[in-house]
């Protein structure tokens, strides 16, 4: 009898890359460019590379340094792994309260009583789902960059996926993989297109007319794919990749469906009472907000406008049930982390610290004592962590590429194969160089500063445009994110959604390889036509 041929773990998968980074450092000519600092338009300094200061270098080897690499990749991912376990623990209390429960059943009744009007019947209501949710993200990932986000949305979307009938990969593109569309079709996104076009001399945004068209049809094109895949796995689950590893997900789903006890304890009006308190106190210290979409900004009382919904919001929902009150504070949290992210800088350190005080308030507003609440954190902290381990694997193939020296040797030597192909064929090696960087890479703000300052004033010299050099740069940073185990964010998702890595690639690569070429054939019209501000 064959022995059926074992798939490798993910970190099997991670390990292994981390030895062919350290294999390479033994290959490839020691060499580094000079980091120069340079002011961006908006006044924030970043650390660039200066183009025409390429030197070589003794080569560094990497040797034991592999075995070095799990701890180093903690030390350098240290903000997403706490980010991932935070989100794990507070979703866990949340989970615990029943609340996620009640807005699902909620939700899918109003879907099933909307499908019964003919209009809504015919086009399909799970379609109209899938497609809206698509399309908000999307629209996240395009306007401000969401990505370490949607982390915390995998444990809504995923139950909700299942719920429906379909499985945990059509959950995670309803929030994850439509935000990395929108991150690819980035159309005012400050940490993409803001700093490319900062180090490349152009005004902010600049080019928006034909942005906004390539991430209509990015984004088309991948909800076309989830609706055809969905449609396949509602007919058929059997077909879906992770059939048998969503048992977990489904058995989830059939307890859902037992009674749930409606009520409101004392705790949850107290908890009430000290949020909007809270958010008083803070309505008066930022009595007015400046709200960035891209270069254009409007300044609205929007934390007091928030203060004042939450009073109406919360107080209703506490006449219904404590699990109402929860999902109202869920959905405060997601429109504070709106505001945060859009009007104060906010990162992961202020996302996982507004999730965490999420996980304590539904804790509270559920009568647990402090022990109780402490045993559901570290129960959703043990639950996640493996993900988290992950995230730390994965940053150790950067730390061995870098110490080894190969990343800037890399960027060199293909940098030099741009000359005498021509326009389309310098723009494509451009776009191809970024699509190869972006595996090793994942942060758009530091591919920018690493590349832009060389392929900028290159396509000067080829009569490119540096605009269509900032798009070659924009699409080549957004569709391997969404397949490459050195993403923080996607190992960090499909651990949060139980999904192995090599069953997402077998699902995702076909649409992957789809979008890169589309991509490339999104360029070019910025080297035949005429278009707005390239």
């Amino acid at each position: 009898m064959t022995k059926k041929r074992q798939i490798p773990h993910t970190f099997v998968i991670v390990f292994s890359i981390i030895v062919i980074a350290a294999v390479a450092s033994w290959f490839v000519d020691g060499g580094e460019y000079t980091r120069v600092v340079k002011v961006m338009p908006d006044g924030i300094t970043k650390n660039v590379i200066d183009p025409d200061s390429y030197h070589s270098v003794e080569n560094n080897p990497q040797t034991w340094q592999i075995f070095s690499a799990l701890f180093q990749g903690f030390v350098s991912r240290s903000d997403i792994i706490v980010f991932i376990l935070l989100i794990g623990g507070a979703f866990w209390i949340m989970n615990e309260s029943k609340a996620i429960d009640v807005s699902i059943i909620a939700f899918l009744g109003v879907a099933r009583r909307l499908e019964k009007q003919k209009l809504i019947k015919g086009i399909g209501v799970d379609n109209i789902i899938i497609t809206l949710f698509m399309i908000i993200f999307s629209i996240f990932g395009s306007v401000f960059g969401m990505s370490e986000e949607t982390i915390a949305f995998v444990i809504i979307f995923v139950p909700l996926s299942i719920s429906m009938g379909y499985d945990s990969i059509v959950g995670i593109c309803m929030c994850f993989f439509a935000a990395g569309l929108g991150f690819a079709g980035a159309t005012l996104n400050p940490f993409t297109i803001g700093i490319a076009q900062g180090l490349s001399d152009l005004p902010l945004f600049s080019g928006l007319e034909y942005r906004l068209f390539c991430w209509l049809v990015i984004t088309t094109v991948g909800i076309a794919f989830v609706l055809r895949y969905a449609s396949k796995i509602k007919k058929n689950p059997v077909k879906s990749v992770m059939y048998e590893l969503d048992e977990g997900w489904r058995k989830m789903a059939v307890q859902r469906e037992a009674k749930i006890e409606y009520y409101t304890p004392v705790s949850a009006w107290v908890v009430y009472t000290i949020l909007f308190a809270v958010m008083v106190v803070y309505s008066v210290v930022y009595p007015e907000s400046t709200i960035y979409f891209g270069q254009a900004k409007i300044i609205i009382p929007i934390i007091p406008i928030l203060a004042g919904l939450f009073l109406i919001s919360g107080f209703v929902a506490l006449r219904k049930s404590v699990h109402f009150f929860i999902l109202d504070i869920f959905i405060f949290t997601i429109l504070y982390l709106l505001v945060g992210v859009m009007g104060y800088q906010w990162y992961v350190l202020e996302i996982a610290t507004l999730f965490f005080v999420m996980g304590l308030s539904s804790g509270a507003a559920m009568d647990y004592s402090a022990n109780r609440i402490t045993e559901l954190f570290l129960a959703g902290v043990r639950d996640i962590l493996s993900a988290a381990l992950v995230v730390g694997l994965a940053g150790g193939i950067i730390v061995v590429l870098q110490n080894g020296k190969v990343i800037d040797p890399m960027l060199h030597g293909i940098a030099g194969s741009m000359k005498d192909v021509g326009k389309f064929g310098s723009l494509s090696i451009m776009y191809g160089i970024q699509t190869l960087i972006n595996i090793i890479i994942t942060s758009g703000s530091a591919k920018a500063a690493l590349t832009m300052p060389i392929m900028a004033p290159f396509s000067d010299l080829i009569d490119v445009s540096r605009q269509a050099t900032v798009m070659a740069y924009q699409l080549g940073d957004g569709f391997t994110n969404l397949i490459t185990p050195t993403s923080a964010v996607l190992v960090g998702v499909l651990g949060v959604a139980k999904i192995p890595l090599e069953k997402w690639v077998k699902w995702a690569w076909p649409l992957i390889v789809s979008l890169i070429i589309l991509g490339l054939l999104l360029l070019i019209p910025t080297i035949t036509m005429d278009l707005n501000g390239f």
